[in-house]
């Protein structure tokens, strides 16, 4: 018995008395034709795929080669020397770190802890739990004479302060203070509110931080690192816009006292900087998270453990020069878009689109990012149904032969099953093909 012979047998052993004899016939002719080529409809292939990717020009189906041309060297000097106790800096859009040291070391933020403070009342506010023009009243806690010789908003027991105030005396005046008087207003008291900031560490992916107040005075269970600071500063900028604002402006006035933004590049017409926060205890040193963007590009570099506050900004201004100078980051394909089609079995249409479902961002040294290509990778064979933001396969960055970015590649559509008739066509195809591969 011939293969075409023994598909069609296997296929009749199984579906026969469910087709009429004439729909029967027309499978017999269709499987024992010698001229059939079922191989014209296959498309399946698990192999990665690639394809010359170029700013925000999508994959095309003229892309989809495979040839390999050799990438321009990566000619970019070693990152500056940084006088700190850990650093990092990392690509606002792409997460990519750009330079680093000790950035997964545990060190001691002091008030760099008043970003998660921030970013907590921050997400109250946009949930809707609290307000901006809401009141507060002043409690012993949140006295400034209980911090004396530290920052503050300089409170006054049994006063009434908007939480809009009490806000810009944490960002701009790094009010202890304000911090004690907000935490108590959210949460009851400090130690719920601890627990809040602890639990948002969690969800922003902060695997290395721990808060143990609400302000950054030092205690021995309060640490954190380079590389979480990084991340927190990208929720800051990314799920709260309305409190990142705040973290650019230069000086609050609040009860006849002016105090101004202690971060000193904020006023550097050599850099965009519009963020973030300074820090400082004997024991933690001079540190600042800081934000700049240049064109598309924002990075945020983030300096702990310096000698003094002059420090601080001069190694922060080294690495921001340094990654906006070597460095370029190409968002290659937009969230939604197709990227490419794949064949999908027993369906009612024959493909399936995929694409991402963010835009796609890639930080390169600038050298290279013209040798920057695609390639994707099919998780299994594809068989109906397929749900919409399912994901079936990665797509891959690369340049030469390095994967320089991955992201999922999901369905951008439904496809439902097919009819009895289609399903029992694909599923003659799908036998052929396994009996030849």
């Amino acid at each position: 018995m011939s293969p075409m012979h023994a598909i069609y047998a296997h296929f009749m052993s199984r579906f026969g008395n469910l087709l009429c004899p004439r729909v029967a016939d027309i499978f017999q002719s269709v499987i024992v034709c010698k001229n059939f080529s079922p191989l014209n409809r296959l498309s399946y292939n698990t192999m990665k795929k690639s394809a010359a990717l170029f700013c925000s020009v999508a994959v095309s189906a003229s892309l989809l080669a495979s040839a390999t041309v050799a990438a321009s060297p990566a000619v970019v000097p070693e990152a500056p020397q940084i006088a700190a106790k850990g650093y990092v800096l990392v690509d606002y859009n792409s997460g990519k770190i750009i330079a680093g040291h000790n950035e997964y070391e545990k060190l001691a933020p002091a008030s760099l802890t008043k970003m998660m403070t921030s970013y907590v009342i921050g997400q109250e506010i946009k949930s809707g739990n609290i307000s901006p023009d809401d009141t507060v009243v002043v409690s012993k806690n949140a006295w400034a004479k209980n911090f004396p010789g530290s920052s503050k908003m300089f409170l006054e027991v049994g006063k009434t302060v908007k939480v809009s105030d009490l806000n810009r005396g944490i960002i701009v005046d790094s009010g202890n203070d304000a911090c004690v008087a907000m935490a108590e207003h959210v949460a009851g008291s400090q130690e719920s509110f601890v627990d809040l900031m602890n639990a948002w560490a969690k969800n922003v992916g902060m695997k290395s931080t721990h808060y143990a107040n609400v302000h950054g005075l030092d205690n021995p269970d309060l640490y954190t690192t380079p590389y979480d600071l990084s991340l927190l500063a990208r929720a800051i900028i990314r799920d709260t816009p309305n409190e990142f604002k705040i973290y650019s402006e230069k000086s609050f006035t609040y009860n006849g006292i002016t105090q101004y933004n202690r971060n000193g590049l904020l006023w550097d017409k050599s850099l965009n900087v519009d963020g973030m926060k300074t820090g400082h205890t004997n024991n933690a040193g001079y540190s600042l998270v800081s934000t700049a963007t240049e064109g598309k590009m924002r990075l945020i570099s983030v300096v702990m453990g310096t000698k003094s506050p002059n420090a601080r900004k001069a190694e922060s201004k080294k690495l921001l020069n340094y990654g906006f100078r070597f460095f370029d980051t190409v968002s290659p394909n937009k969230a939604n878009a197709p990227l490419v089609s794949e064949k999908v079995w027993m369906g009612d249409t024959d493909t399936v689109e995929l694409g991402v479902t963010k835009d796609t961002y890639v930080t390169l040294p600038r050298t290279q990012t013209k040798d920057l290509k695609a390639s994707f990778v099919i998780n299994k064979e594809l068989r109906a149904p397929i749900k919409k933001g399912e994901q079936l396969g990665t797509l891959y960055y690369r340049v030469g032969d390095q994967d320089v970015a991955q992201y999922p590649l999901v369905a951008l559509n439904d496809v439902n099953e097919g009819s009895l008739f289609s399903r029992l066509v694909d599923y003659v195809m799908m036998l052929f093909q396994s009996w030849f591969n």
